[in-house]
């Protein structure tokens, strides 16, 4: 009996939600393999990685606090993605956004306003907007690769992040390391639990989700990018311009993941410094996918992404395996959901092989 895949009549509802869990729970059975290979205990070595970093109130929000940035790009990479706009630069963008908003902050620098937060914020959006507005200029005027574009402006933008720390915004104080004057008070965001570093960023991250639900869900903005991303043709007949639809992604998502860099210097970094994010554009990109474009799921699958970057942290310590094991769980996690995905329009049938009758002997 052989095994082959059939195409489904039509994509299946149930494996579209079934599949991110699949995809979760094969990584942590991977996981196990990988941890017994490494001659790890495999249930200490999962308590340490997925329990351990959650165990009380400051590891929570802690979670809660990486979750934040995840969701804000995530939110903003599902509106192009739905359109068949893939914005691959969001790391770019947040690296824009973080120097839009620390050049407000330094700019006022001791200043006890308050209005320096909010036109950090602005500043934030305008800076990751102008970085995607490249690579939707250049999709739109000469038909360039907007995958290639952004993701290329990805090192621009951490080029220019490293000329600045090094040169023009080092702190004169630092000791000459490659960091911009700390934040005054006025240029931070409000805590909201004492004693973590959970702040207001959470907050946003939240308002961004219901937003992104009514936008997507409920808007007739949201449904002309649905309507591009499933039937180019249908959207070109009803009138919905495809030029129209580049923008409208790539400027939602390059707003968003400026916020989200704006947020990380404004809030737990507290200044400018080339490490100013751990990758958080291109996991969220993961991010948006495990939560099938959907805003819901993408709170959820932050969450569970936000754990692996905490996992991972606690593995280096607990466990002595190297940085890189977070990326390898990560990378598990999509390589495992591209997997699933396949069983949304293939279902696998049983085909019984047919016996093949011998030839017949000529007579002699």
């Amino acid at each position: 009996m052989r095994l082959r895949l059939e195409a489904r009549p039509e994509p299946s509802r149930l494996m579209g939600i079934l599949s991110p869990l699949l995809a979760a729970a094969l990584t942590i059975v991977a996981g196990f393999v990988l941890f017994s290979a490494l001659g790890k205990n495999p249930l200490q070595a999962f308590y340490t990685f997925f329990i351990y970093p959650i165990r009380d109130i400051n590891g929570l929000t802690e979670m809660l606090l990486k979750a934040s940035p995840l969701m804000l790009i995530g939110i903003g990479l599902a509106c192009g993605y739905r359109a068949n706009v893939w914005n691959i630069g969001a790391e770019g963008q947040l690296i824009l956004g973080a120097i839009f908003a620390s050049g407000v902050a330094l700019a006022y620098h001791g200043s006890e306003s308050r209005l320096v937060l909010p036109a950090m914020f602005v500043a934030g959006a305008v800076g990751g907007m102008l970085w995607a507005a490249i690579p939707a200029f250049l999709r739109v005027r000469f038909n360039t690769n907007e995958i290639l574009v952004s993701l290329m402006l990805v090192y621009v933008a951490s080029f220019l992040l490293s000329w600045l720390v090094h040169e023009p915004w080092r702190d004169p104080e630092g000791f000459n390391f490659p960091q911009s004057k700390q934040f005054t008070d006025s240029a931070l965001y409000p805590i909201l639990i004492e004693g973590t570093r959970l702040n207001v960023g959470f907050l946003i991250a939240l308002v961004a989700v219901a937003l992104g639900y009514v936008f997507l869900n409920r808007s007739f903005l949201g449904f002309q990018l649905q309507v591009a991303g499933l039937a180019g043709a249908a959207a070109k007949y009803a009138g919905f311009r495809a030029s129209r639809m580049v923008w409208l992604g790539m400027l939602v998502g390059g707003a968003c993941a400026g916020i989200a860099g704006m947020g990380e210097v404004a809030g737990p970094i507290g200044q400018l410094l080339p490490s100013v994010s751990p990758g958080y554009g291109f996991a969220a990109i993961i991010v948006a996918f495990v939560g099938r474009l959907h805003p819901i799921g993408i709170m959820l699958a932050s969450l569970l992404m936000s754990l692996l970057y905490l996992g991972g942290e606690a593995a280096q310590m607990g466990l002595n395996l190297p940085s890189a094991i977070t990326g390898l769980f990560q990378g598990m996690l999509l390589f495992f959901l591209l997997g699933s995905d396949v069983f949304i329009n293939y279902r696998i049938k049983s085909a019984r092989a047919v016996p093949v009758p011998a030839p017949k002997m000529a007579a002699t």
